[in-house]
């Protein structure tokens, strides 16, 4: 039989796993939404990020949220989405811990006649600071990366709700 605090520490385990998990599901619904405000808040002020096998490396929160207002904004056109599942997460100390998760991503730009998939793999590191889990590290290995032109397929296009939900 397990003891109290046996119990607590497992409870306790299973809190942090639980709130990382949320906090990649933010991350992930943030950049989608283009919520960059919100975005910010998943992130270590120091952190870094290596997209794409390194090709985009960041330091710091404000120049992350720089390259990817730029880059994912729908100034650009660019629509997207970011699926992350199979965490595999691993509490490496009171307050530190990495992760693995497995991403399909799927990107569109219909100004630009672009379409993107992704399937990749993140490895990330998180801190936790004041009692709150945050990304220190995040960046992707792809296992292949998709493009196309949508002019090839002149049938296609995009029915994008507008601001309110409607289409």
């Amino acid at each position: 039989m397990a003891t109290l605090e046996e119990l607590e520490a497992r409870v306790q385990v299973l809190e942090n796993v639980e709130a990382i998990r949320q906090l990649k599901y933010r991350y992930f619904r943030c950049l989608d939404l283009k919520r960059w405000d919100e975005l910010g808040t998943c992130f270590t002020a120091d952190a870094t990020v290596s997209y794409g096998a390194g090709r985009y490396r960041f330091v710091g929160r404000d120049a992350i949220l720089t390259f990817l207002r730029d880059s994912l904004s729908v100034e650009r056109g660019t629509l997207g989405l970011h699926h992350g599942h199979h965490p595999e997460i691993e509490l490496t100390g009171p307050t530190t811990a990495r992760g693995t998760w497995a991403l399909h991503n799927y990107l569109l730009n219909e100004r630009q006649q672009r379409g993107v998939r992704m399937a990749c793999f993140y490895d990330d590191e998180y801190v936790k600071t004041d009692g709150v889990w945050l990304i220190h590290h995040t960046g992707y290995v792809p296992v292949f990366h998709e493009e196309w032109s949508r002019a090839d397929t002149p049938s296609i296009h995009v029915v994008a709700p507008g601001p309110d939900g409607a289409r």
